[in-house]
């Protein structure tokens, strides 16, 4: 089948749209925040990429507080499009990552929106999705669990935060572990 595990190598992070506005309605907010904080530490622990979008900051506002501090450094073009990999700047981000580069893992907001859409972006452009499961959201629950579950009918890899963490850290005892240790307990 040529299944194998994830090497940080081959992924780049990319958050959707956690604005403060949008947030504000989102189906289990503060996990969807919570998840997405462990997937930056571990990302910036393992020296992965990281891609961020808003979707129209002007009338959706900055990222919710606890996220938008951990946003130093890391690109983050505003879109109108809900496929994050319709938007110019964006898809141009995409193709200046490391060949190694073959899986976005996407985080964010909405599931059944533009998550859904990236996703569907990044299978045309010959990447593989990893959706985290407990990393993005809806406005309602069942949007969230339709979203989820269209995803995973499609064969978009869907999984929790702490499932691709372990995966990429691979095993116990080393210095990255051990750095990781504290936003996984």
């Amino acid at each position: 089948m040529g299944v194998s595990l994830l090497r940080p190598e081959q992924c780049c992070l990319h958050i959707i749209d956690p604005q403060q506005s949008l947030m504000a309605h989102i189906y289990e907010m503060e996990r969807v925040v919570a998840n997405i904080s462990r997937l930056i530490h571990c990302a910036r622990i393992l020296k992965m990429p990281i891609l961020a979008n808003t979707q129209y900051k002007k009338g959706l506002g900055p990222y919710v507080p606890e996220l938008e501090e951990m946003m130093t450094g890391i690109p983050r073009p505003d879109k109108t499009e809900f496929n994050a990999l319709a938007n110019l700047e964006t898809r141009s981000l995409i193709t200046q990552l490391p060949k190694t580069v073959t899986t976005l893992i996407l985080a964010g907001v909405e599931t059944h929106i533009c998550i859904y859409q990236t996703a569907m972006g990044a299978l045309e452009q010959g990447l593989v999705p990893w959706v985290v499961a407990d990393g993005v959201s809806s406005r309602s629950k069942v949007n969230y669990d339709l979203g989820l579950s269209r995803l995973a009918a499609l064969g978009v890899v869907v999984g929790p935060a702490e499932m691709i963490i372990y995966e990429l850290l691979g095993r116990a005892g080393t210095p990255e572990f051990k750095a990781m240790l504290p936003h996984i307990v």
